[in-house]
């Protein structure tokens, strides 16, 4: 294949010059497209203060608030102001081991864990030892063990000091890893260790089913000797579970289902409101162009209006609880789902109304019989769907005060240390969006008769 020259090439440019022009300009916008979608995300990474954004954060405590949610960590902890040794789990006084029951990696030598030598074995090598006012930790990474001693004004210390330990004369931060942790200061010797999983998650720390396993629990519901002599053991078991103080399943079940029932009773009371209002703004069956206009600017208006704002104006106006949210929810969907309803009614096949009207039909006969069949696919569909939509709508209305279980996530996370629970909740509620996903497709497939991928 050969060159072309010059003079050939200014030829072909000259006598196909809109042809190359075309092609130039279909190579061009594509590659301008995407300089300008460039450009405009560098713009936003600036404008939204990213970088400084990025420089504040901090990646350890992100994932100390990670670890929180899927793990649990028990305290040993030394009050050298109040003479006090005790250890906890999550430093709960609710969950405080007996001195005569310490966990088998809590070793005390001595009177008593404050005035004796405690060892704490801390997993991967590591051991922390209390005795006196001196923490010492040894260890992979510690040729000579460090040793730590509080109860001044200032804190001292000797040995190795690896990258894992931080120093300062108030307080000194000890982290060999995720799951082993300590912090000393003046008047107190904290040390944690993280475990896998969520603590007392069936039963309370002080229930005396708490750390049976299955089958010993199974063995108990169906023991003719009673725990308590008022309710079968099965009725005890459930009652030990349901009011679990630590995870309150009970008030979670409740506040779940509080947050279904109100995006249920919102989306009932949308549709059943959209639909009348929805023949009125359809071009179709009202010819009243005065009317149309002013339903039609309706459904704009009440739409318009995010379901949080109409949240916190009806909190304002009738004060907290669920029924806010429903009056939320169904006025912002009256205005969406009557506007999805008329356009649905306008496009419609009116062959069947017209034929219904040539035997005499009337008005709500035309509608019922010529009308309503056509649109009910959408009507199903849409309503289904909004209530589906809606279930995570009532949690974030819920967190505003509607209650439900929003209400219940915004008191984890206001405490600032219950993350376990908090991930309690969202798989809770991302658990309920599943299920009514999956229940509002099958519905849709019972009662439109059409498929669904």
């Amino acid at each position: 294949m050969s060159a072309i020259t010059a003079d050939e090439a200014g030829r072909l440019d000259a006598t196909y010059s809109d042809i190359l022009r075309t092609h130039r300009r279909q190579f061009l916008w594509p590659v301008g497209l995407v300089v300008l979608v460039l450009a405009y995300l560098t713009y936003a990474f600036f404008a939204f203060g990213v970088p400084e954004l990025i420089a504040k954060s901090r990646l350890d405590r992100g994932i100390l608030l990670g670890l929180d949610s899927v793990a649990y960590k028990v305290h040993v902890e030394k009050n050298l102001r109040r003479d006090l040794f005790e250890v906890a789990v999550e430093g709960e006084r609710t969950a405080t081991y007996d001195p005569a029951s310490l966990p088998d990696w809590v070793a005390v030598s001595g009177a008593s864990g404050y005035e004796g030598r405690v060892d704490i074995e801390m997993g991967g090598g590591y051991l922390f030892i209390l005795e006196g006012e001196t923490l010492t930790v040894t260890g992979p990474g510690l040729q000579r063990p460090f040793v730590v001693t509080a109860g001044g004004d200032t804190l001292t210390w000797q040995g190795d000091t690896p990258p894992w330990i931080e120093l300062n004369p108030r307080k000194v931060d000890i982290k060999p890893s995720l799951f082993q942790r300590a912090q000393v200061t003046s008047g107190r010797i904290l040390v944690f260790r993280y475990f896998w999983g969520w603590e007392d998650f069936w039963f309370d720390f002080r229930s005396p089913l708490n750390g049976l396993s299955a089958g010993e629990l199974w063995s108990l519901a169906w023991s003719d000797e009673r725990i308590e002599p008022e309710m079968s053991n099965a009725a005890f078991i459930f009652d030990e579970f349901w009011g679990n103080e630590g995870w309150q399943h009970g008030d979670v079940f409740k506040a779940l289902l509080e947050t279904v029932i109100m995006a249920f009773l919102g989306t009932v009371v949308a549709a059943a409101v959209g639909l009348p209002l929805a023949f009125m703004a359809a071009a179709n069956v009202n010819p009243e162009p005065l009317s149309r206009f002013v339903i039609r600017r309706f459904f704009d208006f009440v739409r318009g209006v995010d379901m949080l704002i109409w949240s916190l104006i009806f909190i304002r106006a009738f004060g907290l609880g669920p029924l806010t949210g429903v009056m939320a929810i169904a006025l912002t969907d009256t205005g969406t789902l009557g506007k999805l309803f008329s356009e649905a009614i306008e496009n419609i096949d009116n062959k069947q109304v017209e034929g219904m009207q040539s035997t005499g039909a009337g008005a709500l006969t035309r509608y019922r019989f010529g009308v309503i069949p056509q649109i009910l696919p959408v009507f199903i569909s849409q309503s289904l769907y909004y209530l589906e939509s809606n279930t995570r709508s009532a949690t974030v209305i819920g967190a505003l005060g509607a209650g439900g279980i929003g209400l219940k996530l915004v008191e984890t996370l206001r405490t600032g240390k219950d993350w376990e629970n908090t991930a309690y909740i969202i798989v809770l509620t991302l658990m309920v969006v599943v299920a009514m996903d999956m229940t509002s497709g099958w519905l849709r497939r019972k009662l439109t008769g059409v498929g669904r991928d």
